[in-house]
């Protein structure tokens, strides 16, 4: 194998995939790049097992083959080249990359060993507007469980109907989104890795441009501008959030969203590193105040609201709150509760297309 490409491309093009190159694993090849050349392109391959990324690059090929080089020695070297052109080739002692008088050699892994990836999924697919599509990812899949508890809430539960309908938890909070589809069928229910959906809306540039998503066999394939994401999709049972959200509340408190996120985030500064993180917010007739108390100091603040319904004080994470208020677009949110120890939630004033649900503390201070 022997090709020439310009160095920017192909960093770009390295770095892309490297985010599905395995970490920590036993098989060495898991924790590569494969590259294979055709005709007038350079093509990256990288999975972990469960998320794949594939993407082209033109070159001048001079010779055709394939190989595997260690993808994250391969993505560090070649952000250093981006001004260069590169030519890489492969001989029995593994790839050598030649730029300008100078030139770097890897050991590389036989091709052969690489898994197959299988980009024949086809069978079900819907299309959405690339704008809407990033929107709702980004603003459900920061309440993705984090750890392997419950393998399926890493994931967000997409329902396909005349909307999607997106949603995410982790045992403490909860992300709820809509928008629109353009088009539909097959499948009317998918839980798709937090991951995957991190790389996918990344891959969306064009946002008002449609993009088609394809699943089949428990597998999703989404394409791009010379990207291919392939993943596999969680199986199980979805906690349903019409078992979660409090179909009524007893007290609602409407604040301009960016007043609130500056006291919140304040009030944050003092009580950084403790385990809990926690914050209070005392809702009073006309009034609410936000504080935090920890070993180094206190704050107390008074932020406008207009509040209706029964008076309160709740505690909560910080930061669960802030990831909230911060997905949420409109100037002006809205906070409903029931009780110092009931979930309560946070919506738009006006749009109701995304809800956030969060658990409060018992007995914070």
């Amino acid at each position: 194998m022997k090709f020439i490409c310009d160095g920017l491309s192909l960093s770009e093009a390295v770095q892309k995939v490297s985010k599905a190159c395995a970490v920590r694993t036993t098989a060495p090849v898991m924790e590569c790049i494969k590259i294979s050349t055709q005709q007038e392109e350079v093509t990256l391959l990288a999975t972990d097992g469960e998320l794949s990324i594939q993407k082209s690059v033109k070159a001048e090929i001079l010779e055709s083959g394939e190989t595997c080089v260690p993808g994250k020695l391969f993505s560090d070297f070649l952000t250093k080249l981006t001004d260069e052109e590169v030519c890489i080739s492969t001989t029995e002692k593994g790839m050598e990359i030649s730029y300008r008088d100078s030139g770097t050699s890897m050991q590389t892994i036989r091709a052969e060993e690489f898994p197959a990836i299988s980009l024949e999924i086809g069978e079900n697919s819907f299309v959405m507007n690339q704008g809407e599509l990033k929107k709702v990812i980004a603003e459900t899949v920061f309440c993705c469980a984090q750890d392997d508890t419950r393998p399926v809430l890493k994931g967000c539960l997409m329902e396909l109907g005349d909307k999607l309908v997106m949603t995410a938890l982790d045992g403490y909070r909860l992300a709820f989104s809509q928008a629109n589809i353009v088009s539909k069928s097959g499948e009317s229910r998918l839980i798709c890795p937090a991951r995957t959906l991190t790389e996918i809306s990344r891959m969306l540039t064009n946002d008002d441009e449609e993009i088609t998503l394809y699943s089949q066999g428990g597998m999703l394939l989404v394409k791009a501008d010379e990207t291919v994401i392939v993943s596999r999709l969680y199986q199980g049972d979805f906690i349903k959030k019409e078992n979660v959200i409090p179909p009524s509340f007893s007290t609602s408190v409407t604040f301009g969203k960016n007043e609130l996120i500056s006291s919140v985030e304040r009030a944050a500064i003092l009580i950084r590193g403790d385990k809990n993180n926690l914050i209070s917010l005392e809702i009073g007739a006309e009034s609410v105040k936000v504080s935090s108390i920890s070993e180094i100091g206190n704050v107390s603040e008074s932020v406008n609201a207009t509040v209706e319904g029964v008076e309160l004080v709740i505690s909560m994470n910080a930061k669960f709150l802030l990831d909230a208020l911060r997905a949420l677009d409109e100037d002006e949110i809205v906070i409903s509760l029931n009780g110092a120890v009931s979930p309560f939630i946070l919506q738009n004033k006006e749009k109701k297309d995304s809800l956030y649900l969060i658990l409060p503390v018992r007995n914070a201070q």
